[in-house]
C-alpha cells in the first residue's frame, strides 16, 4: 500500500534511522521533532512541539496514514517524577488530537521497562510491573491509548523496546562511552561487573522492523522490539571490543549493578518474529 508515515522523534538516535530506512524503501516520510538540529533534509520536516501542539497538528504533518511515535525526553533520568507529571499528559494529549483527527495506525515505541524487576525471558503476556517513573508512564500510556484507539478506527501497535546500539548513540550509552574511550587511546575501560543478562538490537535492525510493522497488517497490538537472545555485558563489551579491533581492554567491578534493573532479563520475541517474517 502507498502511505505517508510521519516520525515524532525524528532526529534522534532511532528516529534518524527510522527516516533513512523508511527513504530508502520509497516511503513517502514526514519527520517531525521540536528543532530541525539533525533533521534528514531527504524528506519534509515539520516542527512540533508534544507539550503544546498546534489545533491542525494532524493537517501540519500531512495527514499520514501512519504515526510511527518515538518522542520522548528526560532519558536516561529513569526515576524523575516529569515522565508522568508531564510526558504522559502530553503525549496522550497529543496522540489523542491526531486519533481524532484521523490517523489510521498508530506505532508507538514503548519500553522494556514496563516489566519493571521481573527476570528471565518476558514476553507480552508477561503483566506489567514497573519499578520507575518512565516505565509506569509509558506503561500508563499505553492503557489510555488502548482505551481511545478502542473508541476509533485506529490500529494501535504498541512496541517494547529492549536495549539498542549503534553509532551515534547518546554519549551516556554503553557503546558511545566504550567507543569514545577506545578512540581516546586509553588502556581501561571502567564498568560494573557485566555479569548482568541483557537483549541488546542494531539500532538500524530496530529501525527495520519499525517500518515492517508500520506497514503490514498486525495480529498483535503488543510486540516486543528485541533480539530475543540474551548476552552477558561483559560478553557483549568484549565482542565490539573484538569487531572494531579496539585495544581498551574492560576493567570490571569498578561500577554497581544499577537497582532498576533486573541481574537477567530479555525479550521473548515471538511475535516479533512472527509479524516480521511473513
Amino acid at each position: 500500500m502507498k502511505s505517508r508515515i510521519a516520525v515524532t522523534g525524528a532526529t534522534g538516535f532511532l528516529g534518524q534511522h527510522v527516516i533513512n530506512h523508511l527513504l530508502d524503501s520509497g516511503i513517502e516520510a514526514v519527520a517531525t521533532a521540536r528543532t530541525p538540529s539533525g533533521a534528514s533534509n531527504r524528506c519534509c520536516f515539520v516542527p512540533l512541539d508534544i507539550a503544546n501542539p498546534p489545533p491542525d497538528a494532524f493537517e501540519r504533518l500531512g495527514a499520514p496514514e501512519v504515526l510511527i511515535h518515538l518522542a520522548w525526553h528526560g532519558l536516561p533520568n529513569y526515576r524523575s517524577r516529569h515522565h508522568f507529571e508531564q510526558g504522559l499528559p502530553h503525549h496522550y494529549g497529543f496522540l489523542k488530537g491526531l486519533i481524532e483527527a484521523g490517523l489510521q495506525k498508530l506505532v508507538v515505541a514503548g519500553t522494556c521497562f514496563e516489566y519493571g524487576l521481573q527476570s528471565g525471558a518476558l514476553s507480552e503476556q508477561t503483566p506489567t510491573d514497573p519499578c520507575t517513573a518512565y516505565g509506569f508512564a509509558k506503561d500508563a500510556l499505553r492503557r489510555q491509548l488502548e482505551y481511545l484507539t478502542a473508541e476509533h478506527a485506529t490500529q494501535l501497535v504498541w512496541t517494547r523496546l529492549f536495549y539498542l546500539w549503534g553509532e551515534g548513540q547518546a554519549s551516556g550509552s554503553l557503546y558511545a562511552q566504550l567507543s569514545v574511550a577506545a578512540q581516546r587511546g586509553e588502556p581501561q575501560f571502567k564498568m560494573s561487573g557485566g555479569e548482568q543478562l541483557r537483549d541488546y538490537l542494531h539500532v538500524a535492525e530496530a529501525a527495520r522492523h519499525l517500518v515492517t510493522l508500520a506497514m503490514r497488517p498486525c495480529a498483535f497490538s503488543l510486540i516486543n522490539l528485541c533480539s530475543g537472545r540474551p548476552i552477558s555485558i561483559r560478553r557483549l563489551v568484549e565482542r565490539w571490543i573484538s569487531e572494531q579491533g579496539w585495544t581498551i581492554r574492560p576493567q570490571f567491578g569498578c561500577y554497581p549493578y544499577p537497582d532498576y534493573e533486573p541481574l537477567a532479563f530479555w525479550g521473548d520475541a515471538a511475535r516479533l518474529n512472527q509479524t516480521v517474517s511473513v
